[in-house]
């Protein structure tokens, strides 16, 4: 649960100028989790841009962002990414939070609300990776119901290298695809 005065709700390309300077405020804050990304990523059009990609993303089923609100200004992001139907019924989640509102909690509230989402959706599984060194998301991902199984040899290119991660899954129910019991009726394809 979000302590009081935050707010998630899904992205919206009205929300490009809070999003560009929410990025360009937390650029040192982030740049270690990150990937290198180009200058344009902190404008305005670019997360116009992004925003987009994202909206298509999500209308094709494959994505669905967050934003964390707090007084107008956003204080982090959640998404449900690259889900996968069928058999697997999975997907992973990312966050982050803003420099400024670190140690109250807002992570783990973010992450438990991509799994009730996700199992909303009908996912099975949510998989999470951390840098092997990010012990702070290993907390988060541990408080928010998730257990750790395994590591990944350079797994993304994060700050200029390929990193190795920690993998972490929660599994979210055991309904076969498909099932209404697992919180979508629609045919899984």
């Amino acid at each position: 649960m979000l302590p009081d005065g935050y707010e998630l709700r899904p992205l919206r390309i009205e929300d490009a100028e809070a999003r560009a300077a929410a990025y360009d405020r937390n650029r040192e804050h982030l740049a270690p989790w990150d990937p290198v990304r180009p200058e344009r990523f902190f404008t305005v059009e670019g997360q116009r841009e992004d925003i987009a990609r994202q909206s298509a993303d999500r209308d094709a089923g494959k994505r669905h962002p967050f934003l964390l609100w707090d007084d107008g200004a956003i204080a982090g992001q959640v998404a449900i990414d690259n889900v996968v139907r069928g058999m697997l019924q999975s997907a992973t989640v990312g966050y982050w939070v803003d420099g400024d509102h670190l140690g109250r909690g807002l992570a783990t509230a973010m992450v438990e609300h991509a799994a009730v989402e996700a199992r909303r959706l009908g996912l099975h599984r949510l998989e999470a990776g951390t840098l092997v060194h990010n012990t702070r998301s290993q907390g988060v991902l541990r408080r928010a119901g998730f257990e750790e199984y395994g590591l990944a040899r350079r797994f993304l290119y994060i700050g200029g290298e390929w990193q190795d991660h920690v993998l972490f899954q929660r599994i979210l129910h055991d309904e076969p695809p498909g099932n209404p019991r697992a919180g979508n009726d629609v045919e899984q394809a």
